[in-house]
């Protein structure tokens, strides 16, 4: 079976992200006859003098009447080396809410920049996002080449200052490919435009970067979602949920949290069929040996390898929403499937983007701020690094009064216990 690869782009609003995309799908013969249709009239209409494929991605209506990209529009699409989930996010700051959204699960970010205009504070700040979220691997996608002539020197000089920028991000990889997304030089298939480029083109570096843990050999985390009260001839309850690291066997012992006490598991189902395992990303329904206190919020773990139990923890944020956020300042939790309100305690210090220095302490944070903040919850959550795990390592934290999503925020220590 054809390994699953996540990806997003990103960068700033105009360097040619949703045209990248289309040519990608369009040369990788992943366009239907009916949607080209439509792309060749609504270019023509629109006088383009060629074929517009940034419609391909760009689906909402608004979308379409401004040229730009305003909600994360997702696309599947396989080669005979891999299958691919694409998530083309906005550029523009007011957006960049959505591009956490695209990136959080993402195992690559192309990061598209315009060799002309360069380095942008958003394609800076987009680098941070995909480091803090984990992000394995980044490609700069240096783009619209053609406009120097496919000039390496110009290549070169954003390479050499990217590369001094993104030192301190943590990515695993780092990778330049100049292309052309206009005309399809180096998208699909290697340039002869650019003798000098040595590497594969973009669709052939996607086949065969490296990328995930296997999340089936870490420790169980299972975030209960639902307890469901069984009848007829198996009375008692059933425990539902996505599990999100981990092996989960009938006949294991597990550590139900908040209460800690160890059970085995009973049975176990994926959907209506039973099955004797299940692993990472498999929504289950189980059943256990005892009858505990276990409900929405609570979390089978592994019992020698459990989470830290934490009401006070230290966390990378971004700003998505309108208010600023004030130390001392109240919101309601969304961690797993667990709520609880909390406690902005102190904001230790908001990047600067321009070169990542740190401005420390401070006061607020604003609207696409990244900055570090300590963190105090009423109720118990089960924490990992984000580093080490990325659902149970997040949350998002959510104004109590308009319900509107503020910050999103990655575990980066906790303070508290995780003995057995």
């Amino acid at each position: 079976m054809a390994e699953l690869l996540r990806l997003v782009t990103a960068g700033s609003v105009d360097t040619g992200k949703s045209t990248l995309i289309g040519r990608l799908l369009f040369d990788s013969r992943h366009v239907y006859d009916d949607q080209l249709a439509a792309i060749e009239a609504a270019s023509q209409r629109r006088a383009r003098g060629h074929l517009d494929l940034s419609m391909l991605t760009d689906g909402l209506r608004a979308e379409r009447e401004q040229g730009i990209t305003i909600d994360v529009a997702y696309r599947y699409f396989t080669t005979p080396a891999r299958k691919f989930v694409l998530a083309d996010t906005p550029g523009h700051v007011q957006y960049t809410r959505n591009m956490v959204t695209g990136a959080s699960l993402a195992h690559v970010c192309v990061l598209v920049v315009d060799v002309v205009d360069g380095l942008t504070e958003q394609t800076r700040r987009h680098a941070v996002i995909a480091g803090l979220l984990g992000v394995e691997t980044l490609i700069l996608a240096i783009n619209k080449m053609d406009r120097v002539g496919y000039s390496q020197d110009a290549f070169d000089t954003l390479t050499n200052e990217f590369t001094a920028f993104a030192d301190g991000l943590g990515f695993d990889r780092l990778a330049f490919v100049p292309i052309s997304a206009l005309h399809g030089e180096n998208v699909v298939r290697s340039s002869s435009e650019m003798p000098w480029y040595g590497g594969p083109s973009l669709l052939t570096f996607l086949e065969t970067v490296p990328f995930g843990p296997d999340h089936d050999h870490e420790p169980l985390r299972l975030p209960i979602q639902l307890v469901i009260r069984a009848g007829g001839s198996q009375p008692g309850r059933q425990y539902t949920g996505r599990i999100a690291s981990g092996t989960a066997h009938v006949g294991d012992q597990v550590a139900a949290l908040p209460s800690g006490i160890v059970t085995t598991i009973r049975s176990l189902a994926i959907g209506n069929e039973p099955t004797a395992e299940s692993s990472a990303g498999a929504s289950v329904s189980l059943t256990i040996s005892d009858d505990l206190d276990v409900s929405r919020g609570s979390m089978l773990v592994d019992p020698a390898r459990r989470p830290v139990t934490s009401r006070s923890f230290t966390a990378n944020v971004t700003a998505l929403g309108s208010r600023s956020i004030e130390v001392g300042a109240e919101f309601s939790l969304k961690h797993t499937s667990r709520w609880s309100r909390c406690f902005i305690r102190s904001i230790d210090f908001v990047y600067d983007l321009s070169d990542l220095s740190r401005h420390d302490p401070a006061e607020s944070i604003h609207l696409n701020d990244v900055a570090q903040v300590r963190i105090e919850t009423l109720d118990p959550l089960f924490l990992d690094p984000y580093a080490v795990n990325r659902t149970t390592g997040s949350m998002i934290i959510v104004d109590r009064a308009t319900n509107e999503t503020v910050m999103a925020g990655m575990v980066v220590e906790a303070e508290g216990l995780a003995a057995s």
